[in-house]
């Protein structure tokens, strides 16, 4: 049984196939943990989750930024974006069943392999947070987006405030930091406040920021963290994080890494695997 951690798809669905193909996928055999941005950019979103749900217990998804943009334009909460894919999906006869699928996915995961804790999301967790704190607030989500509330919360869903974690925070501040650090989140101060403005990779790190992964005192510094989100990032392969967006859509890659066994100092080990994805779109969020 092999273990696969998939990057950011956004609705490449020949791309997936590839992926699959070349890492000699079987469903009975192995299992995919995909780090959401299933959807949107790309030619196919609907293929995509027609594909992924269809191998049920087996694929085990995210929801990203562009997942959540998704489930608000469908509401008609969101206008699309000029560049958003989405009108395949939004008028397929299944469209219903694929969106009732979509937010019943995960906002964070975690397993341990071999003795290492790997913890899962798709875009990266504030520096005070640990592990099992990250969990528990990404089920408080979970909650809100399966309950009967879930369009009123996506509602209220949009804004850069609060931008810093508060153990008294509410409602839907509350919600809204946990969805902006598990989704969005690049870069962020010694005290956690996020900044979203730089989209692009660590040679733009604004003054007084630091990548997320790289905040001082990360209580998830002793967990490997997989991430998807930050495309101009790309591939980054460190004891600690695992950064696996590497920019299909925008003409690059799509990458699965498998878990294989600790090596001999107890360190994770990992075999990457690509395929090309070339798309005429310039790079982006």
């Amino acid at each position: 049984m092999a273990l696969y951690l998939i990057g950011d798809i956004q609705g490449c669905d020949s791309a997936l196939g590839r992926l699959l193909t070349h890492i000699d996928f079987s469903p009975s055999r192995d299992t995919l943990y995909v780090l959401g941005d299933l959807v949107n950019r790309g030619p196919d979103s609907a293929s995509v989750l027609r594909r992924l749900r269809a191998l049920q217990g087996t694929a085990h998804c995210l929801l990203g930024n562009h997942d959540l943009h998704l489930l608000a334009v469908a509401l008609g909460i969101r206008k699309a974006h000029r560049k958003d894919t989405l009108d395949g999906l939004l008028q397929a006869p299944d469209r219903d069943d694929l969106l009732h699928w979509l937010r019943h996915q995960s906002m964070a995961m975690h397993l341990q392999h071999h003795g290492t804790s790997v913890l899962m999301v798709h875009a990266g967790v504030l520096p005070a947070w640990t592990c099992a704190q990250t969990l528990a607030l990404a089920a408080e989500v979970q909650t809100m987006l399966r309950g009967p509330d879930y369009a009123q919360f996506l509602a209220t869903m949009y804004s850069n405030l609060p931008d810093q974690w508060d153990e008294g925070l509410q409602g839907n501040d509350r919600l809204r930091v946990i969805v902006n650090a598990l989704t969005r989140i690049r870069f962020c101060d010694a005290d956690g406040r996020m900044e979203f403005d730089t989209k692009e990779g660590l040679a733009a790190t604004p003054a007084g920021f630091t990548p997320w992964f790289d905040a001082p005192g990360r209580r998830t510094a002793g967990d490997t963290v997989a991430f998807g989100h930050w495309s101009t990032l790309g591939w980054l392969g460190r004891s600690d994080v695992l950064s696996l967006d590497s920019g299909c859509v925008w003409g690059g890659c799509l990458s699965a890494l498998r878990l294989d066994a600790p090596d001999v100092n107890g360190r994770l080990h990992h075999t990457l695997f690509e395929v090309p994805c070339p798309q005429a779109l310039a790079p982006g969020e």
